[in-house]
């Protein structure tokens, strides 16, 4: 059973927001992570980059396979998870906090309605 932390939004595409102050922290759940397995390689956005609710923005591969992250929502990348590209197992280890990806000051607040909160997210996982 995966850990669903009731505070954060999710998407359905299986990433994770947590707002504070108008600034997004991302990265991916849980599930995904042990869906993907060892994860062995984190392609973050660049700073400064527009990105919009939806669109691709990073990519994370695994022994199994790469997926595509997408961002929860809209807005600037004001920061990047500076420890990831070295170590990308903490995906695995940490999904909810060493391994946050990106951070986002976010344009249209209002997108965040459209996200799934925690019991909402179980049950779309199965859960």
């Amino acid at each position: 059973m995966s850990n669903i932390p009731d505070q954060l939004r999710y998407a359905t595409s299986h990433e994770w927001i947590k707002v504070e102050d108008s600034i997004g922290t991302v990265g991916i759940t849980d599930h995904a992570q042990q869906e993907l397995s060892d994860v062995v390689y984190v392609d973050l956005p660049k700073v400064g980059a527009q990105v919009t609710a939806g669109s691709a923005v990073a990519v994370i591969e695994s022994v199994k396979a790469a997926s595509d992250i997408y961002s929860p929502a809209s807005g600037e990348v004001i920061e990047v998870n500076p420890d990831l590209p070295a170590k990308p197992e903490l995906v695995n280890k940490d999904p909810y906090g060493a391994a946050w990806l990106y951070r986002l000051k976010l344009s249209q607040p209002a997108e965040l309605d459209a996200l799934k909160d925690a019991a909402a997210y179980r049950a779309a996982v199965g859960e």
